[in-house]
C-alpha cells in the first residue's frame, strides 16, 4: 500500500480507538502516530523466511489499529489519571483482525459538527478523516503550521464530548467537502482530488442522493479542469475552452451518477448544480450548450437555495437563452452589491452592443476581483474593448 492508501484507513481506525472509549483529540494524535510508522517500517516481507516487522498487507487496519491503541495506551500512562489509565489498559485487545464495524459515516458527521466554524471543520475532516498532516493541510491553506494546529487543537477539543452515537447531518458534511474541493490546488495537496476521494468514502458509506449529486458535481467540473488556465496563468472562459481536453472519463461517471441520483426523485442543491454541469458537459461547442434546459436548472436551484449568487448565475443563462436584454431584465432584480455583480453586467452588456458601458463595468468588476487572475481577466477585458472603440 502507498502512503494515499493508508490515509484512506485513517477515519475507521480512528473510529475504532473512539468506540473503544479514547478521547477524540487523543485518539487523533496517535492515529497519526502509527501512520507515521506505518510509512517508516514499511510492509512486511510476506515469504516464511522473512522478519521482516513491517505492516501486513493483508490486514493493514489491524496493523494500525492495534498500532493507534498501543501509543494512545502508551499516553494515557503518563497522565494522572491512573484509575482511568489501568481500566484502559486491562481492556486492551489481543491483536487480531479489524473488527466488521464501520464508524466512518459517524467520524464524518462528528467532524462537520455544527459547533464548528466552517474553516475548522474542514481543517478537522482533512485531518481525521483524510489523514493529511498539519503541515500539508497548513501549506494548502497558506498559512503557517502553528496557526493551523492551534486551529485544528481548537477543532478537537470542541469535539472531545460530543457523544459518537449522535445522529449527524449529511447536509453539513457536503457543504464541508463542498468546500475542500473549491479551494483547489495549493501547496503540496491537490485539494479538489482530496475532496473527491473523501467525497467517494463518503458515498460508500451512506446511500444518498446528495452525495452522489456531490460527487457527481465534483467529477464534471474536474474534468474540465485542465483547460481552465492558458500556460501564462491567465484564465479561460467556458465558452474558449478545448472541449478535446476534457476528461471524457470523469464526464461519463458523473453523469451515470447524476442519473441515478436524479432517479431516485429526491431533488437536492448538488444534484441540480450538477445537473447544469452536465449540460455543459454534453454541449460539443459552445454554441450548442442547451441554455434553455440550463435556465429550468437554475429555477430549480433557486427554489431549492433561494440563492441571490444562484439567481445571478441564471441571469447570464437567461442572456444566453432569451438574448442579452433578458438577461440584463434579471440581472435588475438582483442587488448591484454581490459578488461579480459587475461582471456579469458587462458581459451582457457587451453582448447587448453597449460597449462603453461594459469597458466601464469590466474595470469596475476587475478592482473588486477576489483572486489575481480573475482580476487580470477582467482588466483585459476592459482594454479589448476600449481599443475597439477607438
Amino acid at each position: 500500500m502507498d502512503e494515499a492508501e493508508l490515509r484512506s484507513l485513517t477515519p475507521s481506525v480512528l473510529a475504532v480507538l473512539v468506540r473503544r472509549g479514547a478521547d477524540f483529540a487523543a485518539a487523533e494524535d496517535a492515529v497519526q502516530d502509527a501512520l507515521v510508522e506505518a510509512v517508516r517500517v514499511g510492509p512486511a516481507d510476506p515469504s516464511p523466511s522473512s522478519s521482516s516487522r513491517g505492516y501486513p498487507r493483508r490486514d493493514a487496519k489491524g496493523w494500525l489499529i492495534t498500532v493507534a491503541w498501543r501509543k494512545f495506551l502508551d499516553a494515557t500512562r503518563a497522565d494522572t489519571a491512573r484509575r482511568r489509565r489501568e481500566d484502559l489498559v486491562e481492556r486492551e485487545p489481543a491483536p487480531g483482525p479489524a473488527p466488521g464495524v464501520d464508524d466512518t459515516l459517524q467520524l464524518y458527521f462528528l467532524c462537520a459538527h455544527p459547533s464548528l466554524t466552517p474553516s475548522s471543520a474542514v481543517a478537522l475532516t482533512l485531518r481525521a478523516v483524510g489523514g493529511l498532516t498539519t503541515r500539508q493541510i497548513a501549506r494548502a491553506y497558506l498559512v503557517p503550521e502553528a496557526t493551523m494546529a492551534q486551529r485544528i487543537s481548537r477543532a478537537k477539543r470542541t469535539v472531545s464530548g460530543v457523544r459518537f452515537d449522535q445522529p449527524g447531518d449529511v447536509a453539513t458534511v457536503l457543504r464541508v467537502l463542498y468546500l475542500v474541493f473549491n479551494e483547489g490546488y495549493s501547496g503540496d495537496v491537490d485539494l479538489a482530488a482530496e475532496a473527491i476521494r473523501l467525497t467517494r468514502q463518503l458515498a460508500a458509506a451512506v446511500d444518498h442522493p446528495e452525495v452522489a449529486g456531490l460527487l457527481a458535481l465534483m467529477l464534471l467540473h474536474h474534468a474540465r479542469r485542465a483547460t481552465r488556465t492558458a500556460p501564462d496563468g491567465s484564465l479561460v472562459p467556458l465558452a474558449e475552452q478545448d472541449r478535446g481536453r476534457w476528461d471524457t472519463e470523469a464526464i461519463a461517471e458523473g453523469v451515470e451518477l447524476l442519473q441515478a441520483a436524479l432517479a431516485r426523485d429526491r431533488l437536492g442543491e448538488f444534484q441540480a448544480q450538477a445537473a447544469i454541469a452536465a449540460l455543459h458537459a454534453d454541449a460539443p461547442t459552445a454554441g450548442e450548450t442547451d441554455w434553455a434546459q440550463i435556465v429550468e436548472w437554475y429555477d430549480e436551484l433557486a427554489r431549492l437555495t433561494d440563492s441571490p449568487v444562484v439567481r445571478l448565475n441564471r441571469a447570464v443563462a437567461v442572456g444566453e437563452a432569451d438574448g442579452p436584454r433578458a438577461g440584463l431584465a434579471a440581472l435588475a432584480a438582483l442587488d448591484a452589491s454581490l459578488p461579480r455583480h459587475a461582471a456579469v453586467a458587462a458581459y451582457l452588456h457587451e453582448r447587448d452592443g453597449d460597449l462603453a458601458t461594459a469597458a466601464r463595468l469590466y474595470a469596475e468588476a476587475a478592482g473588486k476581483a477576489p483572486s489575481l487572475a480573475e482580476r487580470d481577466h477582467l482588466t483585459r477585458q476592459a482594454a479589448r474593448l476600449n481599443t475597439r472603440r477607438r
